[in-house]
């Protein structure tokens, strides 16, 4: 049976107006119409919505925009406020989260596979349809995941996206167990996927340019935490390149150990300096790119998360300060994950 707000409810939130650098505030506060859910959706009210480095980049233009103002955000936490038609697995007042991936065609190869995330034809929340930079949002049943009641949502949001891509990322660097990973750039993704991989008997290395997040990463266990043109203090088995900085790839390759794998983890990377043969490629390294993710992923890394009891640092902004964490984020400014809350 479908529920469905009042036929005059609106919503305030925060759209992409023109893509441009933070500097010329490409987001821009918004009214729109609250829509009742259609089959298979659920309208959230919005508890807390991470803020991802992805939202950046769709926000100064490194990713075109698939519509004209919409409105960022994927790591939303929220409660079921009504529930299409054929909704089974939630109802009204449940907690629920939507993450970036929103919908794929389920009948490519990809998907037939259990590689989704590489389907031709799948969505993303904030970029194909509007995200959580707002009040409310739509979000497919089949898409979301059932969170705790008894957590914090501030502390929730992260792991929807920065956790989930992290985790992805982690299982593409091939880590060994026991092995030695070098982790360049530390942010909200990076600070979640160190204490996966240290649950797991990792060594882990953090190279990074924030000194506040240096400390952070010694703070959370880390072995070691340098900058991020440093050297490790030792060869790498794996590396994870969360730092959007093209330049840093050969840097990772040539820390790592024979067969050693370095994975790119971002949706969008500046250019790749010339590669040396000898030097970053030859002894059989490995070079990976990641993709998104799936389902299993989300529910893989969020039943870890809550199994090894992952610590999510976050820094909290009023929604109405949405423009002011997407800068901070642009400026490293943020330790740890930037989430907004209602306020």
């Amino acid at each position: 049976m479908t529920t469905s707000p009042s036929a005059a409810a609106t919503h305030r939130g925060w759209a992409v107006r023109t893509p441009g650098p933070v500097a010329t505030r490409p987001l821009e506060q918004v009214q729109r119409e609250t829509a009742a859910p259609g089959p298979g959706e659920l309208l959230l009210r919005v508890e807390a919505c991470g803020v991802c480095r992805t939202d950046l980049h769709l926000a100064e233009g490194d990713l075109v925009p698939h519509r004209p103002s919409t409105i960022p955000g994927h790591e939303i936490v929220g409660r079921v406020e009504a529930v299409g038609d054929g909704v089974s697995l939630f109802r009204a007042g449940d907690r629920a989260g939507g993450a970036w991936l929103r919908g794929t065609c389920g009948s490519c190869r990809y998907c037939r596979a259990g590689r989704e995330n590489l389907c031709p034809r799948s969505t993303y929340t904030g970029w194909d349809a509007d995200g959580g930079f707002s009040e409310k949002a739509l979000v497919p049943e089949a898409f979301a995941y059932r969170l705790p009641d008894d957590q914090d949502p501030a502390l929730l949001a992260p792991l929807l996206c920065a956790g989930i891509i992290g985790y992805r990322s982690l299982r593409r660097s091939m880590l060994p167990p026991g092995g030695r990973l070098g982790i360049y750039g530390f942010g909200a993704s990076a600070h979640l996927a160190a204490q996966a991989a240290l649950a797991e008997g990792a060594t882990v290395h953090v190279l990074t340019r924030s000194a506040r997040a240096r400390e952070l990463a010694l703070e959370l266990g880390v072995a070691s935490a340098g900058g991020a043109y440093d050297s490790p203090p030792e060869p790498l088995d794996s590396a994870i390149l969360f730092a959007p900085v093209g330049d840093l790839v050969p840097v990772a390759l040539e820390s790592l150990d024979r067969s050693g794998t370095l994975a790119v983890a971002g949706i969008h990377l500046s250019d790749i300096p010339v590669l040396n043969y000898q030097r970053h490629l030859f002894q059989e390294r490995n070079l990976r790119s990641v993709t998104s993710n799936t389902r299993q992923d989300g529910r893989d890394f969020l039943a870890l998360a809550e199994r090894v009891g992952i610590r999510v640092v976050a820094s909290r902004y009023p929604m109405d300060h949405a423009d002011r964490a997407l800068a901070d984020l642009a400026a490293d400014k943020v330790n740890g994950a930037a989430v907004l809350v209602p306020g």
